[in-house]
């Protein structure tokens, strides 16, 4: 059917209820709008379904989550009758019609056979990738858009490992979701029916016991936790999951004076104190700093609303004024890599042949910081699933010791039991890490300052150029298509210049093609790269430290095309001019090509 025609079957057959059918019958004189809501499926990618909420065919309803819940159920009645009965743990946070999806999910699950454990109320992505595991699940589902507007929500698919389907699975996922042309189809009973059907097993209170436990395990310099226990922290989980599990783990591990900012604390999915939910913006933290300030807090704390990023402003006095300043996620990631490591070499606990893992658009400074400790340090594709899959292959299946991994956008993971970036556990790390800077004497600014003279200053920034609907996603696919035919025709290192808008370019990495360009005076030579495939190119700048780069890559989770951009100096100053000019030259260059 073309998009017309699925509009006209949705507004009006009684098999969509009532308010779907009035809610497209008041666009029906607003032909664009139509073709945004039906002109495609919405996309379910490696990581699963998000999309703007409303009827319609590319919108997140009750009707898409049921179809892909539906092709997810086909994935697992085709690997047997085992896989059915490990079933599916479902989770869900506290955006609009999060809860509903949940029961959706579980009700077309249990309509085709297959068990689901359903959490009886939010909880965050890191809870639900512990209870796969702890359920010893076949799959899971975190009902979802993470750190988007309102208007989004989203729908995140697991392995049994924890941690989200890789691409393989994805793949065989979407083609039975695409396998039911018409959503009339799917098998969907009520949530009444579906729980009497016995294959709905409800989990709650267990599962918090067990994850805090587990989280104990992993705290690093108790001592320094119990001389500093009286440091005062505040917290927001800016109306998300993070509220119950973020303050559990803080209050057990000792810390006695936690403050939540009150006006956030409840789960609410139009987040009406902030202008977006995400921890990435410093302004999330605004009514954070403002309690900060009234309760002489060191920290500042705030989780997304699945809680699996957390961003933190730390309390330092400049000319005598107590101000309060953000970190960014690669700083944060450092520090924390630092300060695992470290504690763990002097305390003798810090296993050979260890490893830890970030992502290709993060910081470099993490290779020097690991090879220091002796520990090596893997780079893999953006998206936590990939750092995930490291642990399960070196450290599950492997001979080798897990340490930490890192993204730049504010997601951080210790230990093995779960296999998604988990905002508690690094909240309960970064309150760790402030009580043995505390417990020394100094900030964690005097923390991250220390690394810098230690391994060179090193500076990452990120611009986003916002592309929404079919014509933002055609100029995205454009500008990406144009970049690589550039590259492709590029013959030798003075024309590889012209490639990033000004940067001298020594090498180009086109992960789509799993290709390394590198050019000299003499042409260009080739190389492969031992990663999966994905639409991303990557500019390496050499520098100072000839570490320097700028990437561009579709966000595979909003309508973006992210720009991303690293700098490494022995001089802060000089590091900071060349980002800006970096940065200035390459977004020039990408907005060119929209």
């Amino acid at each position: 059917m073309n998009y017309r025609e699925l509009y006209d079957l949705w507004s009006t057959d009684t098999f969509f209820n009532e308010s779907t059918r009035n809610e497209l019958l008041s666009i029906k004189d607003d032909e664009k709008e139509i073709e945004e809501r039906f002109y495609r499926d919405l996309e379910f990618g490696t990581g699963g379904l998000r999309g703007v909420l409303g009827a319609g065919t590319n919108r997140m309803n009750i009707y898409t989550v049921a179809k892909a819940s539906a092709g997810l159920a086909k994935y697992i009645v085709a690997n047997g009758e085992e896989a059915m009965k490990k079933g599916v743990a479902v989770s869900f946070d506290s955006r609009h019609f999060s809860p509903e999806f949940a029961k959706v999910t579980a009700s077309v699950l249990a309509a085709y056979g297959v068990k689901v454990y359903l959490s009886d109320e939010l909880r965050p992505v890191p809870m639900l990738s512990y209870a796969v595991r702890y359920f010893k699940a076949f799959a899971g589902v975190m009902v979802t858009a993470s750190h988007n507007p309102p208007k989004y929500n989203g729908y995140k698919v697991y392995g049994e490992d924890g941690g989200q389907v890789p691409p393989e699975a994805a793949s065989e996922i979407l083609k039975n979701i695409e396998a039911f042309s018409d959503v009339r189809t799917v098998k969907m009973i009520s949530y009444e029916e579906a729980m009497n059907t016995g294959l709905i097993e409800i989990f709650g209170e267990q599962v918090d016991i067990d994850y805090t436990k587990m989280l104990t395990e992993l705290v690093i310099d108790k001592d320094a936790i119990a001389r500093q226990a009286d440091m005062n922290i505040v917290y927001t989980p800016l109306h998300g999951s993070g509220n119950k599990p973020v303050r559990r783990i803080l209050k057990e591990i000792g810390f006695k004076n936690i403050h939540i900012v009150e006006e956030q604390e409840k789960p609410d999915g139009a987040f009406p104190t902030v202008k977006t939910p995400n921890p990435e913006d410093p302004n999330a933290l605004a009514m954070g700093i403002e309690l900060a300030k009234k309760t002489d807090s060191s920290i500042v704390i705030g989780t997304d609303p699945d809680s699996d990023r957390v961003g933190i402003a730390c309390k330092v006095v400049e000319n005598g004024e107590v101000k309060y300043k953000p970190f960014t996620g690669n700083q944060v990631g450092i520090m924390l890599l630092d300060y695992i490591l470290n504690s763990k070499k002097e305390a003798g606990t810090l296993p050979e042949n260890s490893f830890a893992v970030t992502t290709i658009v993060s910081t470099k400074l993490a290779g020097p910081i690991c090879k220091y400790y002796g520990v090596e340090l893997q780079e893999v594709l953006t998206g936590f699933k990939f750092i995930g899959e490291r642990i399960k292959i070196d450290d599950e299946f492997g001979d080798k010791h897990f340490q930490f991994g890192f993204e730049e956008s504010y997601g951080y993971l210790s230990g093995l039991n779960v296999r998604d970036k988990d905002a508690v556990v690094a909240a309960m790390l970064i309150c760790g890490m402030a009580a043995q800077s505390l417990d020394r004497g100094e900030t964690l600014f005097d923390r991250i300052n220390r690394i810098y003279d230690k391994f060179g200053f090193g500076f990452e920034e990120a611009v986003s150029f916002t592309l929404e609907g079919k014509e933002g996603s055609e100029k995205i696919s454009g500008a990406m298509a144009s970049m690589r035919a550039e590259l492709e025709a590029c013959k030798n290192l003075e024309e590889a210049k012209k490639l990033a808008g000004g940067p001298d370019v020594l090498a180009v990495r086109d992960y789509s093609k799993s290709v390394r360009y590198i050019f000299s005076e003499d042409g260009v030579k080739t190389e492969p790269i031992n990663l999966v495939k994905s639409n991303v190119l990557l500019y390496e700048l050499g520098g100072d430290k000839g570490l320097d780069w700028a990437c561009a890559r579709p966000s595979g989770t909003e309508p973006k095309l992210k720009i991303y951009f690293g700098v490494y100096h022995s001089d802060r100053d000089a590091a900071l001019d060349r980002l800006a000019t970096v940065k200035k030259e390459m977004s020039d260059f990408v907005q060119s090509k929209l």
